[in-house]
């Protein structure tokens, strides 16, 4: 019997230790990020096996099933499809698409079901401890933004990586306008803050609350603006947008904490205002989006999308709508866009845009790949999980109200699931991880029977 506790608390020790390292592996990269994943999934599967599949399955669940089926029966159909087309067979090995490799593609994806399945075992039966989470969570991104603070005045940051921009040509120039800090010609460090910021406020409130007592009114303003400086800094003008929405949200729904939405109001007026002004890259690159926001409301009250003179993101978006009609209900397969959208109806080959590697917006990228069964699938489970969530947290009544810990997923995945912003391909590496990380966590916490951090 003692040996058998000892190797309990082997077990949660060793996927808390997993599971905290999630953060540093966005800094490294898709490779790390792969590489945790991988360890995760064979570490559960090699421990527990059969019990991850012996959980009691939701509607959710089911339907997070039907998803991946839903990419699989995508990818064979394409697959087999262009097979049978021998004109459209050659095309796709000369365009170096491989031997049915929307259907590897397809059937890898099938890792980060593996990964949900994983993550919502060990956090419904307690073997996570979500406290190193947030600490290395709160570590991780403290360090990004005094990175990008040292690389604003020294030029480079403390690995030598200088800041940079993206030119029209599409490549990177060095000068100041936007830091990216640790993630050298990634633009996303603007990103990371906005999606693993948000744990450090809850770190003392939740894991050592005597010293909050004392500290929280002088730490989390500090924390506040550190990280509002490093997004600005950054240059990721729609992560600094949703960081401020999510801060928002928080302050309104929690009762503990209306108080303080006057002040952070004040704060964030403040800081913007002297960045802003002794900044002129900040100014500059604030100024433009500005500007973008004004000409893009123009272009959809006037209805004109046809416009030569639109500005290149919003011809991005223009062009799903024909590249989804070539495969409407079950999609193209995923990463298949880059293919298809070469290949639409109307397509204007003399234009000097025709196409990107995706839409850049996950429910249009969802739509076109795994069509419109696929969309509207998605689209259920980000309902379901918003009401068995942020409803039932802040709007019935329910044990949730008493649940703190859930608070910073609720309102990270409602930043993320936002349908009026750019993002990245839905399918990538550190997309889906963080996203069926968000999702897999979120069903757990509400599924156990005992608040989890009274446990710690």
């Amino acid at each position: 019997m003692n040996l058998f506790s000892q190797l309990q608390i082997t077990k949660i020790n060793y996927f808390s230790f997993l599971f905290a390292l999630i953060p540093f592996s966005f800094i490294a990269g898709n490779m790390i990020i792969n590489i945790n994943v991988i360890l995760i999934i064979l570490s559960s599967l090699i421990l527990f096996h059969k019990k991850l599949f012996s959980l009691k399955f939701l509607l959710i669940d089911k339907l997070i099933f039907l998803f991946f089926f839903l990419i699989l029966i995508s990818g064979f159909s394409n697959d087999l499809g262009f097979y049978l087309s021998k004109e459209n067979w050659s095309q796709l090995v000369v365009e170096s698409k491989g031997f049915f490799s929307t259907s590897k593609k397809s059937i890898l994806f099938l890792k980060y079901l593996l990964l949900y399945l994983a993550i919502r075992y060990l956090i419904e039966k307690k073997i996570i401890n979500l406290k190193y989470f947030f600490l290395t969570c709160a570590a991780s991104t403290l360090f990004v933004c005094f990175d990008i603070f040292y690389q604003l005045v020294n030029g480079e940051d403390i690995f030598g990586l200088k800041s940079i921009r993206q030119d029209g040509d599409g490549d990177f120039v060095v000068d100041g306008r936007k830091l990216s800090g640790p993630f050298g010609d990634e633009l996303i460090a603007g990103g990371f803050i906005q999606r693993f910021s948000l744990f450090t406020f809850f770190v003392l409130p939740l894991f050592y609350n005597k010293l909050s007592k004392t500290f929280s009114k002088f730490l989390i303003p500090i924390f506040f603006i550190i990280f509002l400086a490093g997004i600005i800094l950054s240059g990721n003008r729609m992560p600094f947008i949703l960081f401020l929405m999510i801060i928002f949200l928080i302050l309104f729904f929690q009762k503990q904490t209306r108080k303080f939405l006057l002040p952070f109001i004040i704060v964030f007026t403040i800081c913007f205002s002297i960045i802003f002004n002794f900044n002129n890259q900040v100014k500059v690159n604030f100024t433009n989006f500005f500007n973008q926001i004004s000409k893009m409301t123009t272009i959809v009250v006037r209805m004109d999308f046809d416009n030569k003179a639109n500005p290149q993101y919003l011809r991005e978006f223009a062009t799903f709508f024909d590249t989804w009609l070539m495969n409407k209900y079950v999609g193209g397969g995923i990463k298949n866009f880059r293919y298809y959208c070469h290949h639409r109806p109307n397509i204007q080959k003399n234009a000097d845009f025709i196409c990107n590697m995706h839409p850049h917006n996950y429910y249009l990228e969802i739509l076109t790949e795994t069509g419109l069964v696929g969309f509207v699938n998605v689209s259920i489970i980000f309902l379901l999980i918003l009401y068995f969530t942020f409803i039932k947290k802040y709007l019935v009544n329910s044990n949730l109200k008493d649940n703190h810990i859930i608070t910073p997923f609720i309102f990270l995945f409602i930043a993320e699931i936002f349908p009026l912003k750019s993002t990245g391909s839905f399918f990538t590496t550190g997309n889906a991880t963080y996203i069926f990380l968000l999702i897999s966590i979120l069903v757990a916490l509400v599924r156990s029977e005992n608040l989890i951090e009274n446990k710690y």
